[in-house]
């Protein structure tokens, strides 16, 4: 073996990283919070990849770093991989919090910023997605660091407080303001897609239609999916959904 060929080879072995669901951490109050990062096997540092934040809803709350990956996006990441040649962070929100609360949400933009670190992220494909509470997250994150994704994707989400199910509010707005609105002006000219089903029980599709209508009245190009018959559980056809997958990894900041 020549030594320009063993270089290589040792190059390689300790430049190499494991794909695959990765267990990670990041700091905060009372001890690190443990989330995970999905890695493409196709994954090299010779190349700068997209990033996808997901952000999951009430039933995975905790600390056991896991149950996030389990719902949603992790799901489809599983039955079809080569749909997804991108690095995806899966924060996990405490129990008893809200991805709307300042300390969940800057665990989640520790999170992503480590991984956009750690596996060369390109910044100007970084994605945001998030199902029913991180939906609302979704939302909230995406009005607090306005022209920082290159695309959102928002899945049986909300804006307003459900006092029912303790849910907050996206944004706090003076009375007579518009929440709604509000948020549609941080969004901006992000490209958007909503998915909602029709007969959602948990969060009313109301919300997500009224949200579509303001993106799309200012920007053509976004876009809305409803499914009739379906309920709360509409991110595992969303999800699933090919075109979503490329129209995701089309949009890029300029």
């Amino acid at each position: 073996m020549s030594i320009l060929r063993l270089l290589a080879l040792l190059s390689a072995c300790v430049f190499a990283r494991p794909t695959g669901f990765l267990d990670r951490t990041v700091p905060a109050p009372g001890g690190a919070r443990r989330y995970q990062v999905y890695v493409p096997s196709a994954w090299t540092r010779h190349r700068r990849w997209p990033v996808i934040l997901f952000l999951h809803g009430v039933g995975e709350r905790g600390s056991d770093g896991l149950r996030q990956t389990q719902v949603g996006l992790g799901s489809a990441i599983r039955l079809h991989s080569d749909r997804f040649p991108a690095v995806v962070v899966f924060p996990q929100c405490p129990a008893g919090e809200y991805w709307t609360n300042p300390d969940a949400m800057k665990e989640a933009m520790d999170a992503l910023a480590a991984a956009i670190k750690e596996f060369h992220g390109d910044r100007k494909r970084l994605y945001l997605t998030g199902l029913s509470m991180g939906g609302y997250g979704a939302w909230a994150a995406a009005d607090r660091h306005p022209g920082l994704f290159a695309a959102i994707t928002v899945v049986s989400g909300g804006i307003e407080a459900v006092p029912a199910l303790s849910l907050p509010a996206v944004v706090d707005v003076p009375p007579g303001q518009d929440p709604y609105a509000a948020v549609a002006a941080a969004v901006g000219a992000t490209p958007v897609w909503i998915f909602h089903g029709a007969q959602d029980p948990i969060l009313s599709v109301d919300g997500s239609r009224r949200m579509a209508a303001l993106l799309k009245a200012a920007h053509p190009y976004d876009r809305y999916t409803e499914y009739p018959g379906v309920g709360h559980d509409a991110w595992d056809t969303a999800y699933a959904d090919e075109d979503w997958a490329r129209w995701l990894f089309s949009q890029s900041l300029p």
